[in-house]
């Protein structure tokens, strides 16, 4: 481990699931399990505690729900900690609850060890975890109109003329790469450049188009046709 360990707060109501959590995480040399809640409420009282990097959040608990818990926790300025939702339940409403919350990332449960310990590194790094098939359901949400509920089709929305506004050709292609799900570190990978320029690119791109987060910046671009 080359510099200091990321710090993690588990939340489920299950032992169980907290118990085999902390043992894949902590089989990382860059990752340290600091403490564990088993309610909503309670991690909201231990992340002002403890100030955890990330917080891995369950959804269905007693006493206070994750979405709420959430949301709760990125409205607090004194938590800095990014939120991946990890659950058992694939339900479109829980996705986009999680992400209008402010989570950084939404995982299931039956995710493999290393998908877990990658999504506590992506979030650590600022980036969002957007697997490539969640980003397409965001992406269908907002451009076609759909709720995302089952069986539901619609047809692609044209896309819309993007309103002017001045981006650099770095930007864009920054952007554009952005808009397939890419982290900091792979387009750091495909533009040749290191990852704090990444970072600097994209929090331009964000401030420019307005955008609240790296997922709204994926919705402009599919929507505008940029991709």
């Amino acid at each position: 481990m080359t510099g200091p360990a990321i710090r993690v707060l588990l939340v489920d109501d299950h032992a169980v699931m907290r118990a085999g959590f902390r043992m894949i995480l902590e089989s990382a040399d860059d990752i340290a399990v600091i403490g564990e809640a088993a309610t909503g409420a309670e991690a909201v009282a231990a992340a002002s505690v403890l100030h955890p990097d990330v917080i891995c959040m369950d959804v269905q608990m007693p006493d206070m729900d994750g979405i709420t818990a959430t949301r709760l926790l990125v409205a607090d300025p004194h938590v800095a900690a990014a939120v991946v939702i990890v659950t058992t339940f694939d339900r479109d409403d829980y996705l986009f609850d999680a992400l209008g919350a402010g989570a950084s990332g939404f995982l299931l449960k039956n995710a493999g060890p290393e998908e877990l310990v990658s999504a506590v590194r992506v979030a650590a790094a600022g980036d969002a975890l957007l697997a490539p098939e969640v980003t397409r359901r965001v992406i269908a949400r907002f451009t076609d109109g759909s709720d995302g509920g089952p069986g539901e089709a619609a047809a692609p929305a044209a896309p819309r003329p993007a309103p002017a506004i001045e981006l650099t050709d770095r930007e864009g292609e920054v952007l554009r790469l952005l808009a397939q799900a890419l982290s900091n570190a792979e387009i750091a990978e495909r533009l040749f450049i290191g990852e704090a320029t990444v970072k600097t690119h994209v929090s331009n791109v964000l401030q420019k188009l307005g955008a609240r987060d790296r997922v709204a910046a994926v919705v402009y671009a599919h929507r505008h046709g940029l991709t």
